[in-house]
């Protein structure tokens, strides 16, 4: 699914934008709107899931709505049509994605979570730079057809689809995990604990620091970069993302993970300097290897710490509100940043992303001892 997403993903902000004559404000909006989308239905799949006690019907049924919307990209003629597709297949994504994630927490000993996660990530990411680089070379066969790229993109997504459903096996629940009758309660919420509130609240933060990646493209298309080439972009930061996501993985099951979380968000700053500078598209690629960097460093391991602070038999509902306050955020993120772009230029986009990791990192240092003890309980 990644595979046949990232195919149309890649082109999108610069079809939108060069084909469509959309703003970068638009952009930034339409990317912020479908990814809150999918946080918030995360929640209520991650909820169910945990009342059901089964997570893989919930999650064949978004691999399939993210399959059927497919379709709909090479079809439409309107941006509206093209904001109901991105719309319907992050809702879709957000079925499945806690549910998922709540599996993998089931499924893996706590002692390799975060080498658990971390190749969690690592799998994700293959597909998510194997579809741009499919889009590249398609982009260059065809001469930059458009359409013809979001029709190649229809077949992985249907394999995605008949995969979950005909090979994936969920194993059974152990009887001392029981189902629960209100999941979004008030008080079931209350017992997801400080800890993992705290773990929370700090990822909210940095996610106002990581916008969209679509403004990576938008930044290597405006200093040069030609369109059947732009996809590259995401190729370059998911290999990044891809190598760097298990081993940092491995890392957390040995080391704290604040200090590790820490050096992710250290790696984001550095990024988005390196951007908001750049002269030339040398620069760009330097603040794109950064970027997928951190995003290894950062991201198997923000879940990983969701699973530590988390009870078993809430894990569903933990990384739905997890995702949800992440999509807020990532809402508020991207429009800040499409705004930015617009009224005052690309340099201030992202200055203000490394104005964001900044607060982040502070917050993360006056919280370390509450997420380092929550994390070492768990393991032991």
């Amino acid at each position: 699914m990644d595979v046949s997403s990232e195919m149309i993903h890649a082109l999108l902000p610069v079809y939108l934008v060069v084909v469509l004559g959309t703003s970068t404000l638009a952009v930034g909006f339409i990317e912020g709107i479908a990814e809150a989308t999918a946080a918030i239905t995360k929640v209520f799949s991650g909820a169910l899931s945990d009342r059901l006690g089964k997570r893989k019907l919930l999650a064949a049924t978004g691999y399939g709505m993210a399959a059927l919307t497919k379709p709909v990209f090479p079809l439409a003629e309107t941006l509206g049509w093209l904001v109901g597709a991105r719309f319907v297949d992050r809702i879709g994504k957000g079925i499945r994605g806690a549910p998922r994630d709540a599996l993998v927490a089931d499924i893996a000993p706590a002692e390799m979570r975060g080498a658990a996660f971390g190749l969690r990530q690592a799998l994700d990411t293959v597909g998510a730079f194997l579809g741009p680089m499919i889009a590249i070379g398609l982009m260059w066969l065809t001469a930059d057809n458009f359409r013809l790229v979001f029709w190649v993109a229809v077949l992985p997504a249907a394999a995605a689809f008949l995969l979950i459903v005909l090979a994936v096996r969920e194993p059974p629940r152990p009887p001392s995990v029981a189902p629960v009758r209100a999941p979004l309660s008030r008080a079931e919420l209350a017992k997801l604990g400080r800890a993992y509130w705290w773990v929370v609240a700090v990822a909210a933060v940095f996610t106002l620091a990581r916008f969209s990646e679509a403004f990576l493209i938008l930044r290597a298309q405006a200093l040069g970069l030609s369109l059947a080439l732009v996809p590259a972009v995401l190729v370059v930061m998911n290999i990044v993302y891809a190598v760097s996501a298990y081993p940092a993985g491995v890392l957390s099951d040995r080391m704290d993970r604040g200090r590790l979380l820490a050096v992710g968000l250290v790696v984001l700053i550095a990024a988005d300097l390196v951007l908001a500078f750049a002269g030339g598209l040398a620069a760009v690629a330097v603040g794109v290897v950064l970027w997928g960097l951190h995003m290894g460093l950062t991201q198997g391991l923000l879940s990983t710490l969701v699973a530590d602070t988390a009870t078993a038999e809430l894990r569903g509902t933990a990384f739905g509100m997890f995702n949800l306050v992440g999509g807020v955020a990532m809402l508020l993120a991207s429009v800040i940043a499409g705004a930015l772009w617009d009224v005052i230029g690309a340099e201030a986009t992202f200055l203000a992303g490394a104005g964001f990791a900044v607060v982040a990192l502070v917050s993360l240092l006056r919280l370390h001892g509450r997420l380092g003890a929550a994390a070492t309980r768990d393991r032991t």
